[in-house]
């Protein structure tokens, strides 16, 4: 066992990256449960967005186009979950489980002739001097566009809900969409709008993961991102700045426990392997302590069906 092979710098460099698609999927997933939608498919709109990224991405020979069809292959998909919640009222947990079944099924399908075979590389931040600096250069300066991207839109969300009529808006139909609708607000369209924005989100997601993180199509290669940023969301409290912090933290640990692998540490690898969605689910039993609190945050209308002739 060798623990000062384990670089600090490279550290928390490489948890910026292993954090990026789930931050982007939980950003995206928060402004849908701020307008009072609960989208479980996540999960499923990550994988279709890695495998339609990838497949873009490599046809094309630009990754910046596969970026693009995963933002568009995710937002199709969230379409689909918002036609059938929104306009036939279909129960919202049992639509996600589906649209998650449903993903993770036809990307298999649409990533057998992708396997084996190396994407285009993405794009990296490079200045001049800046990016030579010992330590702030690794950490800061050195990363693919996506993690700044997703910064980025962190960012723009939580300006968007605090300071613009459209992020009050939003926010109003999640509190009490009969409420919003006596006002004159279009739910449907708000909620439509918000699902579609989510879905891109976590489309972005996946390609970060099959493009930048392992620049390669796997079956199945989301293994649980969406579901983790389910949880990171309540984490959260539905706070944007929170989400950063929820991501960053199981990046953290995702990537300390390869490090300790790496190092020969005397744990089971099975042990570390499973460490970030322990320390997600512990995390979350804390959260729980404080029900109370967190409900106050959680959208009033989280979950629960608007019927317009009411």
């Amino acid at each position: 066992m060798d623990l000062s092979s384990i670089s600090p710098t490279l550290l928390v460099a490489s948890l910026m990256v292993a954090a990026t698609p789930i931050l982007l999927a939980a950003i995206g997933e928060l402004v849908v449960e701020k307008s009072g939608v609960l989208n479980l498919g996540v999960e499923g709109m990550m994988i279709i967005g890695a495998i339609a990224g990838f497949a873009a991405a490599v046809g094309t020979g630009s990754p910046i186009i596969g970026f693009i069809c995963a933002a568009l292959g995710g937002a199709a998909l969230s379409l689909v979950f918002a036609l059938l919640t929104q306009f036939f009222l279909s129960n919202q947990v049992a639509t996600g489980l589906a649209l998650t079944l449903f993903g993770l099924g036809l990307s298999a399908l649409m990533g057998q002739s992708y396997i084996g075979i190396k994407p285009p590389a993405s794009v990296k931040l490079d200045l001049p001097v800046i990016s030579d600096f010992p330590i702030l250069g690794t950490i800061l300066f050195s990363h693919d566009i996506t993690v700044y991207a997703a910064l980025g839109l962190v960012a723009g969300v939580w300006w968007f809900l605090k300071y613009t009529r459209g992020g009050l808006i939003l926010r109003a139909v999640g509190e009490s969409h009969d409420a919003a609708h006596a006002l004159g607000y279009k739910v449907v369209k708000v909620r439509i709008m918000a699902i579609m924005f989510g879905g891109a989100c976590a489309g972005l997601g996946g390609a970060s993961l099959s493009l930048v993180r392992v620049p390669q199509w796997t079956e199945g290669m989301t293994a649980g991102a969406g579901w983790i940023a389910l949880a990171i969301v309540v984490f959260a409290s539905w706070k944007p700045a929170r989400v950063l912090l929820g991501a960053y933290l199981f990046g953290g640990v995702a990537v300390l426990q390869l490090n300790l692998q790496a190092a020969g540490v005397s744990i089971p690898v099975e042990y570390l392997s499973m460490s970030p969605y322990l320390i997600t689910i512990i995390v979350l039993v804390v959260m729980s302590a404080h029900r109370n609190k967190a409900a106050l945050n959680a959208p009033a209308a989280l979950g629960r069906a608007f019927h317009a002739s009411r």
